[in-house]
């Protein structure tokens, strides 16, 4: 179905911004460690790795739906970023590297999903 996961830039970014979210919540309170920590951190993780296994999928419907989850679970980021800045966690300037992140990977998954949904299966 093309290159591989690896490959594309869009993962590339997901997993910037995971690295960049784990390296922000490191400076959250020991109390939020099974709270937004934790939540903000799987809501990372999920967006690289469900682009990775829509790619695995046979279809381009099943890839462009994995990706549809990334999606969300960027989304999920981005407002976790924001109730993180206004409990004033985590440095300013890590905050705002994730939020750009986050904004730009939802703008290449938004052009990915609809190059994909102009696309045959």
């Amino acid at each position: 179905m093309g290159q591989a996961f690896q490959d594309l830039q869009v993962w590339q970014r997901a997993i910037e911004m995971t690295v960049t979210v784990y390296e922000t919540t490191r400076s959250f309170p020991r109390e939020e460690q099974y709270g937004l920590t934790s939540q903000l951190r799987r809501a990372a993780v999920s967006v690289a790795s469900n682009i990775a296994e829509g790619r695995g999928r046979i279809s381009q419907g099943e890839f462009r739906q994995f990706l549809g989850v990334a999606q969300g679970s960027n989304y999920e980021v981005q407002t976790q970023l924001i109730v993180a800045r206004q409990l004033q966690m985590g440095e300013p300037e890590m905050l705002s590297r994730a939020e750009n992140l986050s904004v730009e990977i939802a703008k290449m998954l938004s052009a990915f999903i609809a190059s994909l949904a102009t696309m045959k299966s």
